[in-house]
């Protein structure tokens, strides 16, 4: 994962391990998981969860953070995107 402050917003961007550097392709949409994007720790569930909590724009990428981020309630399943089978999924905070 990698947490960075871009025009004042706080942005994670995680994904998990195994995908890191594929190139996801549905249809139209293609996803290119670049480590330079979302990789600059490794971290536990712990870590991701606080993360999440601080950040107020999240990219993130996998069954797995995306699981944790849903259970935890930021993200609705029903809004994240399918893409060669890999979960995609999005939010912004908008007050806090």
């Amino acid at each position: 994962m990698k947490l960075t402050t871009v025009r004042g917003e706080v942005l994670l961007a995680a994904a998990d391990e195994g995908i890191v550097g594929r190139t996801l392709r549905e249809g139209k949409i293609h996803l290119h998981v670049d480590r330079n994007f979302y990789f600059g720790v490794r971290s536990d569930r712990k870590l991701f969860v606080n993360s999440l909590r601080m950040c107020t724009i999240a990219n993130l990428v996998g069954e797995n953070v995306v699981t944790i981020a849903e259970r935890e309630g930021f993200v609705d399943r029903e809004n994240v995107l399918i893409i060669e089978g890999v979960p995609y999924a999005q939010f912004t905070i908008l007050e806090r």
